[in-house]
């Protein structure tokens, strides 16, 4: 990582990178939604992050004050297999950033959080084929909405 690159811990803050974090979760993997629809979306989606303990934690790369990606920790992630926890969730790195190691980067910070919590293991659920594997993951099977899930052992 250069020098005005960080990590930070989003989840808690009430900046601009949280409301970011929200409007690209929304774009990526949500549905599309009108202007106004997305403002009430940023607003629920800020006070249930706020007040609920699902979202362990949301870290994003920062370079020079802008959010280059963000990964998240959530307690749970989807409707199968709510036994499992904790899950590794939202990668995103913007894609003018893409190609440069920041998913790595994204991914090590995950870990470190995780094991500094005292997690084994993380779990996680993708369609992209044999990208998770380079980062250790390892096939569990595949879910019901056709997604693989892996986990990752924390060392």
């Amino acid at each position: 990582m250069n020098n005005t690159m960080t990590i930070i811990s989003i989840k808690d803050n009430d900046n601009n990178y949280l409301e970011e974090y929200i409007k690209l979760c929304s774009l990526e993997w949500g549905t599309p939604k009108s202007e106004e629809e997305l403002k009430d979306y940023i607003k629920r989606k800020k006070e249930s992050i706020h007040n609920d303990d699902e979202v362990i934690d949301i870290l994003a790369l920062i370079n020079g004050g802008e959010m280059i990606g963000f990964i998240s920790l959530f307690k749970t992630d989807g409707d199968e297999r709510n036994d499992l926890s904790p899950w590794y969730a939202t990668m995103y790195v913007k894609k003018n950033y893409r190609g440069n190691g920041y998913s790595k980067i994204l991914n090590n910070a995950l870990i470190d959080k995780a094991k500094e919590m005292g997690y084994k293991k993380v779990y996680l659920k993708s369609d992209l084929k044999n990208y998770y594997e380079k980062f250790g993951a390892r096939y569990i099977e595949r879910l019901k909405n056709n997604e693989n899930l892996f986990y990752i052992d924390i060392i």
